[in-house]
């Protein structure tokens, strides 16, 4: 007797079919090096409300920057400008927030098909061949930072590949990272003169970023969920 296939299997493979076939998530099941875990530390003290550099960068980079198509509650947000403020003091920070890359992900917990997944090296990806658009990701994070593709997509890239029905999110510029660049937001960063942003392995303690979170101990978004997120804010 021939087995039957399993759902996720067959709605894997749907999804395979229906999605830019030939289009392969850049590095994603490729073997990674273990032992490294890449995160960014993000200087709130140098980030200003007027400022979204990161943000026109990542858009641009990637292609999600025209939700002229889609309603603004419905525009991607691989990363976004938001505000913390302290209800003791009152004090407002201007921080950017995208996907947190924690080490322990919902959004790969509650995927029933396995297109949420997190890499040796600690990256948190989405692949969109396999994901069959039922957005239990996204309301599992906790920091809303991924999208869902409304609409039809155009000017595709070939490092990021996108496709109407799928879930998005900021998958750290893991083209460039495999690469050896660095991500486009700290780029654009740098290039304001405002240097906001690190970027580096949180695992290795003579690197620069582990070595400036020791100095000053930075905060990281909800805390309180235990998902240790590899995003870190120094200033909150």
């Amino acid at each position: 007797m021939t087995a039957c296939p399993s759902r996720r299997a067959l709605l894997a493979g749907a999804a395979t079919t229906l999605l830019a076939p030939g289009w392969l998530l850049v590095a994603a099941q490729a073997a990674v090096p273990t032992g490294r875990r890449w995160g960014l530390l993000i200087d709130t003290s140098k980030c200003t409300a007027g400022c979204d550099a990161c943000v026109r960068a990542c858009a641009a980079e990637y292609g999600w920057g025209d939700a002229t198509q889609v309603r603004s509650d419905q525009a991607p947000r691989w990363i976004r400008k938001v505000e913390a403020k302290d209800p003791r003091s009152g004090a407002v920070k201007s921080l950017p927030v995208m996907c947190q890359h924690c080490a322990k992900p919902p959004c790969v917990d509650v995927c029933p098909t396995g297109a949420s997944f997190k890499r040796a090296d600690g990256i948190v990806l989405v692949d969109r061949h396999v994901c069959i658009g039922c957005r239990f990701c996204m309301m599992a994070c906790p920091f809303g930072a991924r999208s869902f593709v409304h609409e039809a997509v155009t000017g595709q890239r070939a490092s990021a590949p996108r496709g109407m029905g799928t879930v998005e999110a900021c998958h750290l510029c893991v083209g460039r990272v495999d690469a050896g660049l660095l991500p486009v937001c700290l780029e654009a960063c740098r290039s304001e003169g405002r240097a906001a942003i690190l970027f580096g392995d949180l695992n290795d303690p003579d690197s620069a970023i582990a070595r400036r979170i020791a100095e000053i101990a930075p905060a990281r978004l909800r805390p309180d969920l235990r998902v240790e997120p590899g995003v870190h804010y120094g200033g909150l």
